[in-house]
């Protein structure tokens, strides 16, 4: 063969649009058979570095690219796709494992993330409350503190104490059986109930003339105080005249059986019954006598003074 004529069909081969020409088609070039054009017998054109000391490249099927080629037979990182890399197929993120099913892996631990998240809160919520204990111990302490009460203060009377407060603390009360005796007054013990020392009180004050007298000394403000009397009575109303310094009260001392005590009860019929009386600074008396058109039947038992309010 000389440069030319190297036979038909060579020099065509070489070049892949030479059965184009009439020259080419005369010596008998064919279109190619092989992809594109490019006839499967001749080397077709690469890109530089991709065919790296004679290494031979796949030839891939009818419209798709052949993998690419790095140098020493290694694929080229930058024409190579991810699923061409060593070991095959895209990278994966690593699997968790399956939770629950015939025992096979475990899941996260959701029992002890609850757990420590209770805790935190029982810890928050028991801090809370020994801190408003401890604010409310404070107020509390705040508001009752004060300085101790001197002996003097707990003895003295409040200065919002009346006048009549005053004499209240040193207003007289006396048993019945103390006072001065007359007109057939007799001192008894037989009914029960009586509130005077050793339960004695005065009797026989039922008949015309009986008189108990009571000397009341040291009255430090001359006022109206009330006059209390406890008397014992058989269920029926008494009353007896009533007489200060002297002078009788315009209306009777009023002993009703108060509560409706059963007649015939002495027992019973112990009750309490008041009167207004004016008294001087000083000295006093106070008497209580059975007179003409009274109903004396009763007993005596103590007398006592109040303020006027009767405190």
């Amino acid at each position: 063969m000389t440069p030319g004529n190297n036979g038909p069909g060579t020099p065509e081969d070489d070049d892949p649009f030479g059965y184009l020409y009439a020259d080419g088609q005369a010596r008998g070039a064919q279109p190619p058979s092989g992809g594109y054009g490019y006839p499967n017998s001749v080397s077709r054109v690469r890109t530089v570095g991709e065919r790296q000391y004679g290494q031979q490249q796949p030839t891939a099927p009818y419209g798709q690219v052949p993998p690419q080629q790095g140098a020493y037979g290694r694929p080229n990182p930058h024409y190579a796709a991810p699923e061409t890399l060593p070991g095959g197929g895209a990278p994966t993120a690593p699997q968790q494992p399956a939770r629950g099913g015939s025992g096979r892996g475990r899941g996260p631990n959701t029992k002890g993330l609850l757990i420590g998240a209770v805790a935190v809160v029982a810890a928050v919520v028991i801090g809370i409350g020994v801190a408003m204990m401890n604010g409310s111990d404070d107020k509390k302490t705040d508001t009752d503190a004060g300085p101790t009460p001197t002996q003097s203060q707990t003895t003295e009377p409040s200065p919002s104490a009346s006048n009549s407060g005053d004499a209240e603390a040193e207003l007289p009360k006396i048993d019945a059986k103390a006072l001065r005796l007359a007109g057939g007054t007799a001192l008894a013990s037989d009914v029960k109930g009586a509130q005077a020392d050793g339960g004695v009180y005065v009797t026989g004050f039922n008949q015309v003339g009986a008189t108990v007298t009571w000397t009341v000394s040291d009255i430090k403000e001359a006022g109206t105080y009330r006059l209390y009397v406890r008397y014992g009575i058989p269920g029926v109303d008494a009353n007896a005249t009533l007489a200060v310094n002297g002078t009788p009260n315009t209306s009777p001392l009023n002993m009703k059986n108060f509560g409706g005590s059963p007649a015939g009860d002495w027992e019973k019929g112990w009750k309490t019954t008041w009167a207004i009386v004016n008294l001087t600074e000083g000295t006093n008396t106070i008497e209580l006598s059975c007179q003409q058109g009274n109903q004396c039947n009763a007993n005596l038992d103590q007398l006592w003074l109040t303020g006027k309010d009767g405190a």
